[in-house]
């Protein structure tokens, strides 16, 4: 299996709503690797590592987030992973 990573900047209401916590559970469930965190700009940005066809099942729930979200945009390219993660974690 190729491995891959996607990087992720998602726009809206996801902030202060457990955007993180949601997307590390689900990543940790997939068995990626990488990091999400709130940037100053109100977006959230989301770096995870693994096979395609999991990177694709994260990638559409990122579009959902938890209930209380509300995600008008999400940019992504996926990419070469840079490797050096053990975990996937909420990074501050």
């Amino acid at each position: 299996m190729a491995i891959k990573a996607l990087h992720a900047f998602v726009s809206g209401r996801v902030q202060g709503v457990g955007y993180r916590a949601f997307t590390r559970d689900i990543a940790k469930k997939l068995g990626l690797k990488g990091f999400v965190r709130n940037l100053p700009d109100g977006r959230v940005e989301v770096y995870a590592e693994g096979e395609e066809e999991k990177l694709k099942e994260l990638l559409e729930k990122l579009y959902q987030g938890p209930f209380f979200a509300k995600v008008t945009n999400v940019e992504f390219q996926f990419e070469e992973p840079r490797g050096e993660y053990e975990d996937f974690i909420i990074a501050y």
